[in-house]
Parts: C-alpha cells; sequence; structure tokens
C-alpha cells in the first residue's frame, strides 16, 4: 500500500521559482506519488498549477491555490479552501523561503522583515490555523524546511535567512513539546546545498560565490560538500515523506540534516 493512501497534505511552496524541480514541487509530488491527494499552494498562481497538473496528469488528486502565506488573511482563505477541497489536513509542509545576501550592517530593516515574514511568519501563521484541525482529527504531521545555514556559517554572509531559519527550528522544537499528546508531530528538515531554482534564481548567492557566474557557482559548492556533489529537490522530498508517513510515528522535535556530510566538516 502506498506509504500516504488517504492522507491530504498541504504543501506551502510547491511551486518552482523557475524550470526545474525545486524542493516543494519534488515534495508534492512524492506526496502525491505514495497515495495523499494533495493541496499545492504557492505565491505565484501558474507554478502552482504546474504542480498540481503533474500531479493529475498521472491520475493523482491535487489542487493548485495561490496564497501570499506571510500575509493571515491568505492564509486562512488557504486553510478554507483545503478543507473545503478535501475536508481534513494530515500533513503540513512549509517549505516557502528566501535568501538575501549581507551580515547585519549590509542588509536593510526592510529585507530583515521581508525575510523573516517570509521564512518564519509564514510558518508560524500555517501552524496557527492547522493545529486546531488536526487536533480534532486526532493527530497529524508538520514538517518545517529550515536549512544547515542555521546551525552553522556556510562561507557566505545571510545573517537574516540564518536567523529565520534558526528561528524555525526552535518553533518546531517548542512548537512539537507543546503538542505531541495530542499526536502532532513537528519535525523539520535542514538541507544543504542544494542544486534547485531557487539557488539558481538568487543573484545574491552566485555574486558571493562566482561574481555571479551559476555555472562555477555550483562547481563551488560541489566542492564543499564531502559527498563531492550538492544534493537535489527528490532529497528533500525523500526525508519530508518519511516524516510525513507512519513510519516515523514515533519521532518529533527532530531536525533531520540532509547535507551530504557538510556540517561534519571543520570548515
Amino acid at each position: 500500500m502506498p506509504r500516504l493512501q488517504g492522507k491530504t497534505a498541504l504543501v506551502v511552496g510547491a511551486g518552482s521559482i523557475g524550470p526545474g524541480w525545486g524542493n516543494g514541487k519534488a515534495t508534492a509530488v512524492t506526496f502525491a506519488r505514495e497515495g495523499a491527494q494533495v493541496f499545492c499552494v504557492d505565491r505565484n498562481a501558474e507554478a502552482a498549477e504546474e504542480t498540481a497538473s503533474l500531479i493529475t496528469g498521472t491520475g493523482g488528486r491535487a489542487t493548485a491555490f495561490a496564497a501570499d502565506v506571510s500575509r493571515a488573511v491568505d492564509v486562512e482563505a488557504m486553510i478554507h479552501a483545503c478543507m473545503a477541497a478535501y475536508g481534513r489536513i494530515d500533513v503540513l509542509d512549509n517549505n516557502v523561503g528566501i535568501a538575501e545576501t549581507g551580515g547585519v550592517v549590509e542588509i536593510s530593516e526592510a529585507e530583515w522583515d521581508r525575510v523573516f515574514a517570509v521564512n518564519l511568519k509564514s510558518a508560524f501563521l500555517a501552524m496557527k490555523h492547522v493545529i486546531p484541525i488536526m487536533q480534532r482529527q486526532g493527530g497529524g504531521s508538520i514538517i518545517n524546511i529550515s536549512s544547515i545555514a542555521s546551525i552553522r556559517h556556510l562561507g557566505i554572509s545571510y545573517v537574516s535567512y540564518a536567523a529565520s531559519k534558526a528561528a524555525m527550528n526552535a518553533v518546531t522544537r517548542t512548537t512539537a513539546v507543546e503538542y505531541a499528546r495530542d499526536h502532532i508531530r513537528v519535525n523539520c528538515i535542514l538541507p544543504g546545498l542544494m542544486k534547485t531554482p531557487m539557488v539558481a534564481h538568487s543573484a545574491g548567492l552566485a555574486a558571493s560565490y562566482a561574481g555571479g557566474d551559476v555555472e562555477a557557482m555550483w562547481r563551488a559548492r560541489d566542492e564543499q560538500v564531502p559527498m563531492g556533489h550538492m544534493g537535489e529537490a527528490w532529497d528533500v522530498a525523500n526525508a519530508a515523506l518519511f516524516l510525513a508517513g507512519d513510519e516515523s510515528k514515533y519521532v518529533t522535535g527532530l531536525e533531520l540534516v540532509v547535507d551530504g556530510g557538510l556540517t561534519l566538516k571543520v570548515n
């Protein structure tokens, strides 16, 4: 039997900023392949539709929805629409994220606020509205996508991103403890250096690594990883599948590192 048969998964950030597979897109498709009906949310309506079409085109069940999840009114509308479509939410995957390069001196207050709104406030709002639903259902799984930038410096200065993801880890641990008795599991995934469209479209990262040369950036990032190469979106998706399914029914508050051994290095 498929591992998520009969479950409804709400994937926030299910689209992709460009061609290829982002973490959320790969996760939504992986969940569907394992039997879940997937509510695909993205700020970009076309990106959400593309992911939902990939699922329905192979016989799966999916609905696309456009929302800016840094806004409470959009999150409430998202939850209501998901419940109207499927009647329950068994899995919440908080996958949106942006990165602005710069340290505390260089980054602007507006950039700081925007990164925290997208990376952290969005997850807070989604959990705030989904947890009461999961309590009524008797449980559920929440998966927050963090980053290894939350636990170590990666040689690139993006303090707002690192700080927002470190806060995500703390919110995950706190919420996991507070709702464990309700059989609501809350875990986070810490991806390492991934080869995804979001990274490719980040001008700041490419400039920091290789003067704007994306191909040179890929090579430099490969060299940083003990395994010799970056990860891909499917690595994050498969980790999320474990946390979404019943195999992880006794796992909560986990920070699951998916990084090819990068955080094991001294430098």
